[in-house]
């Protein structure tokens, strides 16, 4: 059983019977002592055993300077003046604060699980023309390996025979599948997608790019900074202040005035009104509030410490392909002087027992066509030949085009050029590529308008990049950058003074995301480990939420902080008053169940976004 469900099942069970008890003490006057008090007795055990054995260990090692020690005397000290429900319902409450905060940050607390689907399984060693797979961790530099349709690149090598379409997008983010031949490099953990390739080993398993990535991530959480709870810091002040106060109180001026129960009746007073629920309470339920009202705008937040950093960020670090693009090939134009329709058909006869992205994007038009006479040639590196008895069709890059001698028209564009030809006759072109989300000018510049740096770390080529970024306007983009590299370029941009979030949705993002002051992923489309590895994660996958996560984190920071200042405020009117005999038992369960209460109804308005 979980640690937060066994925490639930203490906090029902012991609300339940503290409810039980109340109850029965306003129907039943006068309940002897000695049944109220093991009563109570035991419901404070059961919800605060751990909290007491945490104080009495760290007073063993020294360590009295923390929350719980704090809570410990305070509760206690309700109990020592008779206020048995007081010492009760502050633990349960207390723990409550603490469930809602364990809730809240427990997936950030997962392991970034889904990069071991990176990790190859196994390796085709050829010697001797006989193929064994074997595990790659046995493979040695200048090995041969064969990799199969489908298969995993298990190592870093280069290619010396065949020749394929490969995926790159789990490391690169590079939607566009991409060719290789003889002499080209190829990166451990991206994907054959079609032929059959023979490459040398260039690196051994250990340091492969697939087996750095997960290093990587895990020495961006080791670099990652914690914030660190404010009660504890509190408390680091406030415990010693008010137990020596209370203990001064007690028992120094009764040595010249004498009434030594008076005194002590003071200084437990004093005692109660220092007890930190209001806070304890307060300031968890006002970040649970924050949170509770980002996750119904589609904003997962995984705990309070990315809610105090994000007003805090001054540069905003996106990739490109999945966060500020759509991540799909779509048709984005077509030239052609004959019928757009009639070249789409065309196309569509070509492609149509193609896998290929973009393949696919010229299919998602659904033109009606009959390709059942058609025989289909599938070039790779070049294209598509479909061919009857009077027809032949070509679509395909300008290398298809060239080979079959047609006259084509040279076109530019950072994006996927598709030619289209039949019997020898060039019909146009297709322009296929990712298209940017239709909020992000929009987003970069309200960005901009509040004083935020914007940057794009792409592993896409330079030409793509620099369309997107200028068309919407971000400061600074960089391009070609494997995860190691967009890795060391956030460092450097980390150790000018910035305070950054980083925006991904991909594997090859779990570094940055995980090294950045917040991490932000956009949850729809992005992976597993990069879910896993953010702090923030965009569920609609629209870059708006951006916006709208820090417009709640600024409300939710200035609701913690009114909350902070009014209860400590209060506090300390009350404790002086008590320390003068100024106020009685009503005062101090004022300054601690009233203060309390007047700062949970201003949490709760954490949950209006």
């Amino acid at each position: 059983m979980s640690k937060i469900r066994k925490r639930l099942i203490r906090i029902l069970i012991s609300a339940t019977l503290f409810v039980i008890m109340l109850l029965l003490n306003i129907f039943i006057t006068n309940i002897p002592l000695f049944i109220n008090l093991p009563i109570y007795l035991i419901i404070y055990l059961i919800i605060g055993y751990d909290i007491l054995e945490k104080a009495c260990r760290n007073v063993i090692y020294g360590k009295l300077l923390d929350e719980n020690f704090l809570m410990t005397v305070a509760t206690i000290g309700a109990f020592c003046i008779g206020e048995f429900s007081e010492g009760v319902a502050v633990m349960i409450f207390y723990q409550a604060g603490e469930l809602f905060q364990s809730i809240a940050v427990r997936k950030s607390r997962k392991s970034v699980a889904g990069l071991m689907d990176l990790r190859p399984d196994f390796a085709n060693k050829v010697e001797n023309g006989m193929v064994t797979t074997l595990s790659p961790e046995e493979i040695q530099i200048g090995d041969i390996i064969e990799i199969k349709a489908g298969e995993k690149i298990a190592l870093d090598c280069i290619v010396i025979s065949g020749q394929s379409n490969i995926d790159t997008s789990m490391l690169t983010g590079e939607s566009q599948p991409k060719f290789v031949k003889i002499g080209d490099s190829l990166i451990s953990g991206c994907v054959n997608i079609d032929g059959t390739l023979q490459a040398k080993v260039t690196e051994s398993y250990s340091n492969s790019t697939v087996n750095r990535i997960l290093d990587l991530v895990q020495n961006a959480q080791e670099k990652k900074s914690k914030s660190e709870n404010f009660i504890t810091k509190f408390a680091k002040i406030y415990t010693p202040i008010v137990c020596i106060l209370a203990i001064i109180i007690a028992f120094i001026p009764p040595i010249f005035v004498g009434n030594i129960t008076s005194w002590i009746y003071r200084a437990l007073c004093f005692l109660v009104v220092s007890c930190p629920c209001a806070l304890v309470i307060s300031v968890p339920l006002s970040f649970f509030a924050g949170i509770g009202s980002a996750s119904r705008n589609g904003i997962l937040i995984k705990g309070s410490s990315y809610i105090e950093k994000l007003p805090s960020i001054d540069t905003f670090v996106f990739d490109k392909t999945g966060t500020i693009t759509k991540g799909i090939f779509e048709i984005k134009d077509i030239i052609t002087k004959i019928d757009k329709n009639e070249i789409l058909r065309l196309a569509t006869i070509a492609e149509c027992k193609s896998t290929h992205p973009i393949a696919q994007a010229i299919m998602d038009k659904n033109i009606k066509i009959d390709a059942s006479k058609y025989a289909h040639q599938n070039i790779i590196g070049q294209g598509v030949i479909a061919y009857d008895n009077s027809n032949k069709i070509l679509v395909g890059n300008e290398t298809l085009m060239k080979a079959n001698d047609i006259t084509f028209e040279e076109i530019h564009s950072p994006n996927s050029i598709v030619h289209v030809a039949k019997n020898k006759t060039y019909m146009g072109a297709i322009i296929v590529g990712d298209t940017i989300k239709s909020e992000a000018k929009e987003v970069i510049t309200e960005l901009h308008n509040n004083n935020i740096k914007t940057i794009m770390l792409s592993g896409d080529g330079k030409e793509i990049v620099t369309d997107v970024a200028d068309s919407i306007g971000i400061n600074e983009k960089y391009s070609n950058l494997l995860p190691d590299e967009k890795l060391l370029k956030l460092e450097e941009i980390l150790k000018d003074g910035n305070k950054v979030a980083f925006v991904g949705d991909g594997i090859n993002d779990s570094p940055s995301l995980v090294r950045s002051d917040v991490g932000i992923s956009m949850g729809s489309l992005g992976t597993d480990s990069a879910i896993e590895a953010s702090d923030i994660v965009i569920m609609n996958d629209n870059l708006k939420s951006i916006l709208k996560s820090q417009v709640i984190a600024k409300k939710t920071m200035r609701i913690v902080k009114e909350n902070i200042f009014f209860a400590i405020g209060v506090k300390i009117v009350i404790l002086i008053l008590s320390a003068l005999g100024l106020s009685n038992m009503w005062w101090a369960v004022f300054g601690d169940v009233g203060v309390t209460v007047i700062a949970i109804l201003n949490a709760i308005r954490a949950l209006k976004s």
